[in-house]
């Protein structure tokens, strides 16, 4: 007989944190476990005067960063009251006696943030973003292995006694000790969460969106599909109902595959699990760690009830209002949804894609993507009516105030006359001049943080150059740095700490010249973050310049094609940033001279390199209207344009810069010849 599904109600809240809930531990019947960004680990036990309720009996302190993963040891000869082991961003795994609340055991290995932990006996296993599952024994490391080839994000025992490890390369990897056994595929994102199933499987929580329950051999039993954003966590009971926690605030129960309930909280739910008696523990990001229950006489009391509900209306009032101003006020999501169509322009050339918002002017927007495209503005009309044509605006009126933003003029209209200029028409080239600044943006941060580590060991190796080295907590520092430079879609509100700047500018200027390439590759890509640029500008603009002395140290003899080419590329990044674009241009004669031999050079990831940087330098050069930079750019061009083993894309882009320069000197020798 089906067991009829009961919602599930508050029971309490547990307040105490400072700061968001990262993780849930269940210890027996009767305790919880919880971690956050606060730095700590905070032990529950039921009030004995209200057995709804729990009151927070221990806080242990110990990590130096925010805490995640947990797992609970059971009472025994070692710990009578039980014990917890935490793990944390400090890539620190420390195993607490909860009968004294310190720290017993503090475990150092892995390189970075600490994601998952669990008791195989009497042996602690961890996994962690440096893509390692480590066992531990007796405080030691007994065996470590490479478990993925990307961050590690969960790990849990099976019954049986393998271990299934969840992984941001979107597998599952099941583990019989070291030994791989099975990858289970399907994911399109990171793997989160996991948890195992009763008698089903394991289920997976991914950044997809979706929760998907695997038999052992790997099958695919069931996707449950309802979360609106990335899904953290995921916990079974014995009862066969699923809980899921998401980015999307809501707490949702599954049975048999379909969602049953969704409980919506004031903040993403970074972890949930069930209790023994089949009641729900959430950790959300406000701070809280809420219980929910199915038991009427469990339920929290009215007052409570209702001091949430208001809680979560005054969330919802917040989140309509960004930088003041009302979203129901700003245009819809049709507003969007911009449609790209494709243009077939013909005499051969390859389909174009033209993006159209209906809220633009079609004639602004002809204008840019022709100019973009570089293409003939005679085409412009054409355009225009192929975008009316394709958006259903058969009725469009040109707005009287609008002006053409390259001529100043008004748009023409079809059937108004047409005043002829007194000026001849430009010809409009191509490739030339060019447009912009290239840049070089694909990064392997993980191989990036992988080499310094190896690099670091080699140090360590070392009794002459030991004192070199780097301590854990500046390796663990580096794996932030990583972190952040990843998530490019967190670039306009993450930022970096000055001794973030400071670590990678003592590497750069102490370690051996042989082992600063991968350093310098960091720098390239902190170049492009917002935050990173500008706290890094500070270090160029006083009398240490760093990004000078970069230069003369690599360009020194022995000059090695690794440090060459990380910091040809960092120094072609500086060109995006404008703040930095007086300083390239005051030291451009040092920086092109430094680096011309890479014109001859063997290596064709060099001369492109090279060649970048001088076609940026032209645009540069070209907009700032400095003919002694430009003739210094134009003779490093031609040099690279005779030079017979250049490489075809090399050369290519030292013609678009002779190109460029050389149609720059005609319309300055027009304008003053109109004078």
């Amino acid at each position: 007989m089906e067991i009829e599904f009961k919602e599930y109600q508050l029971r309490c809240q547990l307040r105490g944190h400072e700061d968001d809930v990262r993780g849930i531990c269940v210890c027996g019947g009767e305790s919880i476990a919880t971690s956050s960004r606060d730095r700590t680990v905070r032990f529950w036990t039921l009030d004995p005067s209200d057995k709804r309720k729990f009151l927070s009996s221990k806080i242990l302190l110990g990590h130096s960063s925010f805490v995640g993963p947990l797992a609970w040891i059971s009472p025994n000869e070692e710990f009578p009251e039980g014990g917890i082991v935490s793990g944390g961003m400090d890539t620190m795994v420390l195993v607490w006696d909860l009968r004294t609340g310190e720290k017993v055991q503090t475990l150092k290995g892995h390189q970075i943030q600490v994601t998952g932990l669990l008791l195989d006996n009497k042996d602690i296993v961890s996994s962690s973003v440096d893509c390692t599952l480590r066992r531990w024994r007796n405080g030691q490391t007994v065996e470590s292995w490479e478990a993925h080839k990307a961050a590690i994000q969960a790990v849990v025992k099976l019954p049986s006694g393998e271990l299934v490890s969840g992984s941001s390369d979107t597998t599952l990897k099941l583990w019989k000790g070291s030994t791989c056994i099975h990858t289970f595929v399907g994911h399109t994102d990171t793997v989160r969460g996991l948890a195992v199933m009763p008698e089903l499987g394991i289920l997976s929580a991914s950044h997809d969106g979706s929760i998907r329950l695997w038999a052992i051999s790997g099958e695919l039993l069931m996707e449950m599909v309802g979360h609106t954003s990335i899904v953290y966590s995921v916990d079974s009971h014995v009862s066969g109902l699923v809980v899921s926690g998401s980015e999307d605030r809501f707490a949702k129960i599954w049975k048999d595959g379909v969602c049953v309930q969704s409980i919506e909280h004031p903040g993403c739910i970074w972890d949930i699990k069930f209790l023994e008696n089949g009641d729900i523990v959430t950790a959300c990001s406000d701070g809280v760690v809420r219980i929910w229950t199915t038991n009427l006489t469990s339920i929290a009391d009215p007052v409570e009830l209702e001091a949430y509900g208001s809680v979560l209306s005054q969330y919802k009032l917040s989140r309509k209002r960004v930088g003041g101003l009302k979203l129901e006020e700003l245009p819809g999501l049709e507003a969007l949804r911009i449609p790209v169509f494709d243009v077939d322009i013909g005499d051969g050339e390859p389909i174009r894609k033209l993006p159209y918002n209906r809220s633009d002017n079609p004639y602004d927007a002809a204008d840019k993507w022709l100019l973009r495209e570089n293409l003939p503005l005679a085409y412009r009309q054409q355009i225009v009516e192929f975008i009316l044509q394709n958006t259903g605006q058969k009725d469009f009126s040109l707005d009287p105030s609008f002006r053409d933003p390259y001529t100043g003029s008004s748009a023409y209209t079809p059937g108004e006359p047409s005043y002829n200029s007194a000026n001849s028409a430009k010809p409009l080239f191509k490739h030339i001049p060019k447009k912009g600044m290239l840049i070089f943006d694909a990064a392997q941060f993980d191989k990036m943080l992988k080499k310094i580590i190896e690099l670091n060991s080699a140090l360590l190796s070392d009794p002459d150059k030991k004192n070199l080295s780097l301590t854990e907590l500046e390796i663990s520092r580096l794996g932030v740095i990583i972190k952040i430079l990843n998530d490019t879609s967190h670039y306009h509100s993450s930022s970096f700490a000055d001794v973030d700047i400071a670590l990678l500018l003592k590497l750069l200027k102490s370690w051996p010249l042989a082992m600063i390439f991968p350093v310098i590759d960091i720098l390239r890509m902190i170049i492009l973050h917002p935050d990173g640029a500008s706290k890094l500008l500070k270090h160029v603009e006083n009398e240490n310049d760093v990004l000078v002395e970069m230069v003369k140290r690599v360009t020194t003899d022995p000059a090695l094609p690794p440090n060459l080419l990380t910091s040809i590329r960092a120094i072609t990044n500086l060109f995006k940033n404008s703040p930095y674009q007086n300083w390239l241009q005051k030291h451009r004669s040092d920086i092109i001279d430094a680096f011309s031999n890479c014109v001859s050079s063997p290596n064709k990831n060099l001369q492109l390199s090279y060649s970048t940087l001088l076609l940026n330098y032209a645009v540069l050069l070209i907009e700032k209207k400095d003919e002694e930079g430009q003739s210094h750019v134009l003779s490093a061009a031609l040099q690279f344009a005779e030079e017979e083993n250049a490489e075809v894309d090399s050369k290519y882009r030292a013609l678009v810069a002779i190109g460029s320069l050389v149609s720059s000197y005609n319309l300055f020798f027009n304008a003053q010849f109109a004078r």
